[in-house]
């Protein structure tokens, strides 16, 4: 079964500062059809304006991915880290027993545009940890190239949670195909571009629930950047 959620569909707020769209019920949007994904429960794409930002705030049993496609993003915590996130890097924060953090755009004229991602822990009350990695584009031209994942396979972000976080980029007319294990759930989420999955169109900032198939095959209109999570 493959269902379509239209970017257009999200919820979608104008905060001045903030311009955000939920692909599920996050704070003030409740979507009683659309509360997550198996372990997936946040899907946020956000662009925050310069110099703005979430002041120091708290999370707790929740593993956090942000991924920065244009800006930057620069984060400060509890646990003593200071970085800044850039695209091409991916940021894992392990909430676990309790964290405290910040999101800031430092740029004074560019704004910065995110997608931040949460899944539910495997358990609750880890210990909270905090990294940040680069991921090099061409390793995922045309293929898959896997940025997180629960043993850190192949040099990719350590999570807390039976999850597996792909990025690929498939240039204009070609295909690329996912198999998917017996009882293994996928979600896409087109980055940039426009394709074809198993003949149902998607368009930038789409997403499109997988279950219960073998695999699909993705056909690429355009030039198309895409995230895929391998979910049990």
């Amino acid at each position: 079964m493959l269902r379509l959620r239209k970017a257009k569909d999200r919820g979608q707020f104008d905060h001045g500062w903030l311009q955000t769209a939920h692909t599920f019920s996050f704070a003030d949007y409740h979507d009683p059809n659309h509360m997550g994904f198996r372990a997936l429960r946040v899907i946020n794409e956000d662009i925050v304006a310069p110099g703005q930002g979430f002041g120091m705030h708290g999370h707790r049993d929740m593993e956090i991915i942000t991924l920065v496609l244009r800006g930057a993003l620069e984060h400060r915590d509890n646990l003593g880290n200071g970085e800044v996130l850039r695209p091409g890097e991916l940021q894992h924060m392990s909430a676990g027993s309790g964290i405290m953090h910040s999101e800031f755009n430092p740029s004074a004229s560019e704004p910065v545009h995110l997608y931040q991602i949460w899944l539910l822990p495997e358990k609750r009350g880890l210990t909270p940890s905090y990294a940040q990695k680069p991921f090099d584009p061409a390793a995922r031209m045309g293929s898959w190239q896997i940025v997180a994942s629960p043993d850190g396979a192949a040099g990719s972000l350590t999570i807390h949670q039976d999850a597996r976080l792909f990025l690929a980029t498939i240039p204009a007319g070609q295909t690329l195909s996912r198999d998917f294990a017996s009882g293994r759930h996928g979600w896409l989420q087109v980055v940039r571009g426009a394709l074809d999955v198993d003949g149902q169109p998607m368009a930038t900032s789409d997403g499109l629930a997988i279950s219960g198939v073998a695999s699909v095959l993705l056909r690429a209109a355009q030039d198309t950047d895409v995230l895929l999570f391998d979910l049990s």
